[in-house]
């Protein structure tokens, strides 16, 4: 418990960094929103972008002169917000120990690295399920002037789980990137270069005339804003193909942790 403590110590900077820019990016958002509130004539400006880049973006499925409709724009920032945060917090809390030139003393504390791993990454998802929760409040309080149906609170507590499922899979891929990479200074630019790639993954694969298995390639596309807004649940399938990720990452990064050389 003392190291998980600590490491929650040691993150509380970043957390609150984080927390600083999501709630920023809400209160700007719903800021540029007072233009669209009951005026249709804004959404003219969406006849000037093509039709692929729409669908792509979801952009047609939701109204965006109502509140719900605008968060459910605004998801596509909240995760990749969460997947950046959650990646960076799984492969720093472990690599940090290799940079830091740390790690010797961690290796002689009476606890295997296994249990080392454990509480390290406990603290990481603390920070994960932190920031979702201050994304949540900060948006429903944003929401306030806008007059938010029941309908909204339903559909933003169902992005928010989107979110942390998110976040939850590049949390476990930081996890193995930071427990296997020998390179431990590459493993968080490793992280984000993968989070890059399936969000480009994720767009193409809306567009019209793509192949119907990318979607399968990327997270970003399991938690779909528009998928999420017209079935108003999350997706068994995609819920399991997301746990087996998990699994298999978490699973591969105390196998590799447990068995390379850490540089002291």
């Amino acid at each position: 418990m003392n190291i998980y403590f600590r490491e929650l110590r040691a993150n509380l900077k970043s957390l609150l960094i984080w927390s600083g820019i999501v709630i920023l990016l809400i209160v700007i958002g719903t800021a540029k929103f007072s233009a669209f509130t009951d005026n249709p004539e804004m959404l003219k400006i969406l006849d000037a972008y093509p039709p692929a880049l729409l669908k792509a973006m979801s952009l047609k499925t939701f109204n965006l002169t109502t509140i719900t409709g605008f968060f459910g724009v605004m998801f596509l920032y909240f995760g990749l917000m969460s997947a950046i945060a959650a990646a960076m917090w799984g492969s720093d809390i472990i690599s940090k120990e290799e940079r830091n030139k740390t790690v010797e003393f961690s290796l002689v504390l009476p606890v295997s690295r296994s249990r080392i791993v454990t509480a390290k990454a406990l603290a990481a998802l603390t920070n994960l399920a932190a920031f979702v929760l201050i994304t949540w409040v900060a948006s429903v309080v944003a929401a306030q002037n806008y007059n938010p149906d029941a309908g909204f609170y339903d559909f933003l507590a169902l992005e928010m789980q989107a979110m942390f499922m998110i976040g939850l899979i590049f949390l476990a891929l930081g996890l193995l990137l930071g427990c296997a990479m020998k390179q431990y200074k590459r493993a968080g630019s490793t992280a984000v270069g993968i989070i890059l790639g399936t969000y480009f993954i994720s767009v193409v694969s809306g567009m019209q005339k793509s192949p119907d298995f990318l979607k399968y390639l990327t997270p970003f596309k399991y938690f779909d804003a528009g998928e999420l807004y017209r079935a108003g649940s999350l997706n068994s399938v995609y819920l399991l193909l997301s746990a087996v990720i998990i699994v298999i990452c978490i699973a591969a990064a105390y196998w590799t942790y447990n068995r390379r050389d850490l540089y002291i």
